[in-house]
């Protein structure tokens, strides 16, 4: 056995330097692979992370379905299983909002689309979410080994900022609104809309520092107001790769309002396309910090989270 794990990491080192064209061939040790029998299920089946940016919808207890008792990160991962049980929307948030979620089973990348993922997203209203994957390379049931982001039609562009990063900052009354400063250097605010929402904060209750730090990818912003008086925020689609994205090219309504997605589009954090055999976690993430005036800031919501293949079995 010892010489069969001492091959597989062997294998691992010469597939990761001997590609053409820049592709990183990932290998892992296929005794942490789950295969998907009769009895697996095509949705997620555990919450192990739910850290939205400020929202609206945080700590909402009417459409946004908070209790008002989530005092714990475990509390904020029981509240997200339970929306994405009763096939409600869970919001991320502002930028670098996040959810991650497993299953019963390892996702092949196999040929063609390999997740869905569900939204609330319609002509005129796209909130990109970007996703990120991951394989149990050491085999604990854990999402801490290397995350990968599927790469999307945005990817590589100039305007697209990897490691980005925004903190925000708890106010100090109720009902106001969030400050943040970015990586950049920029400043703003995620507003508090007082005409939809009544909690007392955007804030998560269940963050106790009094500031905290997202980071991912950022997508440039193409929301807009049609109107030019601020009455008619228009929020277009990207073309492709995207969740709660209104996509021509990869969202369908077979099945629900989704995005479908191909592992195969694998990156490393440096950009370099990678080959991962399968997967075992997935990640979605708010890649846009903008906001639409009365609509508020734009955010990720997503419904649910499949492996495409058994969903149409």
């Amino acid at each position: 056995m010892r010489f069969f794990r001492f091959l597989c990491m062997l294998l691992i080192v010469i597939t990761s330097s001997c590609n053409k064209d820049d592709v990183i061939t990932i290998t892992f040790d296929k005794g942490f692979y789950r295969p998907a029998t009769e009895q697996s299920s095509a949705a997620w089946n555990k919450v192990f992370e739910y850290t939205p940016a400020p929202g609206q919808f945080i700590g909402d207890t009417k459409t946004g379905g908070f209790s008002g008792e989530e005092q714990s990160a475990a509390d904020a991962a029981a509240y997200a299983e339970r929306r994405l049980s009763e096939g409600k929307f869970v919001s991320l948030g502002g930028f670098g909002g996040y959810i991650i979620v497993g299953f019963d089973h390892s996702i092949d990348n196999s040929v063609g689309y390999d997740l869905a993922i569900g939204g609330n997203a319609f002509d005129g209203s796209s909130e990109p979410g970007v996703v990120w994957v991951m394989q149990d390379e050491n085999g604990d049931g854990e999402p801490n080994d290397r995350w990968y982001e599927l790469r999307g039609s945005e990817s590589g562009s100039a305007t697209t900022l990897q490691n980005y990063s925004v903190t925000y900052y708890r106010p100090t009354q109720p009902q106001q609104a969030i400050k943040w400063r970015d990586s950049e250097g920029a400043e703003g605010e995620i507003d508090y809309l007082s005409s939809y929402h009544t909690q007392d904060s955007y804030y998560p209750q269940w963050i106790t520092a009094d500031s905290y730090t997202l980071s991912g990818t950022r997508l440039e912003a193409r929301n807009y107001d049609k109107s030019g008086n601020g009455t008619m925020w228009i929020q277009p689609a990207y073309d492709w790769g995207y969740a709660d994205n209104f996509s021509s090219a990869d969202h369908t309504s077979d099945g629900g309002n989704m995005n479908l997605i191909d592992i195969a589009n694998a990156i490393t954090s440096t950009g370099e396309e990678t080959e991962l055999e399968y997967i075992d976690f997935v990640k979605i993430q708010t890649a846009v910090n903008t906001k639409s005036g009365w609509l508020g800031e734009n955010s990720t919501e997503v419904t649910g989270i499949y492996d495409y293949r058994l969903m149409r079995r």
